[in-house]
C-alpha cells in the first residue's frame, strides 16, 4: 500500500508542483534549481527536483543522487523520476527521437521492433547507457536472460550507479534460480537508491524462499 501511495504521490506531486510553478512562479533556471536542492523549505526542494527532470545535465546527477536521501518522501520520489529523465537524454536530438520510438514500441509489447530500435540507438551512440538499459529490459521481457545480462554489463560499465540495471540483474538471476546472486544485486541497487520498495520486498521474499529450501534439504 505504501508503494502504491508513493507512486500516486509522484504523479500528483509532478502535476501540482510543476503545474503550480508554471502558473504562479517563473520557470526555474538550472542554476536556481540546483541551489534550491539544499533549501530548508521543503516546497522549494520539491519544485527544484521536479524542474531538474527537464533541466539537469549528467554533471548534475551527483547532486540529484544526494536527494534520494532527503527527509521528504515526495522530494525523494520526484528525484528518482528526474534521474530517470536525465538518463534518458543522450544529447543527440535524433537519437532521443529514436529513443522515444523504442520506448513506445516497448510499451506496446512490440518486442522485436523495440530490440531493433534500441540496437540502432546503440550503434549510433554506444556510450548512451540508457540505450543498453532499455534493450536489456526488452530482452528480459522476451525471456532472453543471457542477452539481457550482457546488456546490463554494458550499462554498468557506462553508469555504475544505475540502480535500474542493478535491480534488473536481480530479476534475471531470480528467474535463473540463482537466488543468492539476485539478493546481492538487489542489495547493491538499494545502496544506491534506498527508496525502491519493490526491491526490498523482493529481497525479503527471496530470503524466505531460500530459508524454506534449506529446511527441505536438511
Amino acid at each position: 500500500m505504501k508503494a502504491l501511495a508513493l507512486v500516486m504521490a509522484v504523479a500528483l506531486g509532478l502535476a501540482l508542483v510543476v503545474g503550480s510553478s508554471a502558473q504562479d512562479k517563473p520557470r526555474l533556471t538550472r542554476e536556481q534549481a540546483l541551489q534550491d536542492l539544499t533549501s530548508p523549505d521543503v516546497e522549494a526542494r520539491r519544485l527544484a527536483t521536479a524542474w531538474l527532470g527537464e533541466l539537469a545535465t549528467p554533471d548534475d546527477l551527483p547532486a540529484l543522487f544526494r536527494q534520494l536521501r532527503d527527509s521528504d518522501d515526495l522530494v525523494r520520489a520526484l528525484t528518482e523520476n528526474s534521474i530517470w529523465q536525465t538518463w534518458s537524454r543522450s544529447g543527440d536530438a535524433k537519437v532521443d527521437a529514436l529513443f522515444k520510438v523504442g520506448v513506445e514500441q516497448m510499451n506496446q509489447g512490440r518486442t522485436e521492433a523495440a530490440i531493433d530500435t534500441f540496437t540502432e540507438i546503440i550503434k549510433r551512440k554506444p556510450d548512451f547507457a540508457e540505450g543498453w538499459n532499455r534493450r536489456a529490459t526488452v530482452r528480459y521481457l522476451a525471456g532472453e536472460y543471457k542477452q539481457s545480462l550482457a546488456d546490463c554489463d554494458e550499462v554498468i560499465k557506462r553508469n555504475p550507479r544505475h540502480f535500474g540495471a542493478l535491480s534488473g540483474y536481480g530479476q534475471i538471476y531470480f528467474h535463473l534460480e540463482q537466488y543468492e546472486k539476485a539478493i546481492e544485486y538487489w542489495k547493491r541497487a538499494l545502496e544506491v537508491n534506498p527508496n525502491m520498495l519493490g526491491v526490498e520486498m523482493n529481497i525479503k521474499g527471496t530470503e524466505l524462499l531460500l530459508a524454506e529450501k534449506r529446511k527441505r534439504s536438511t
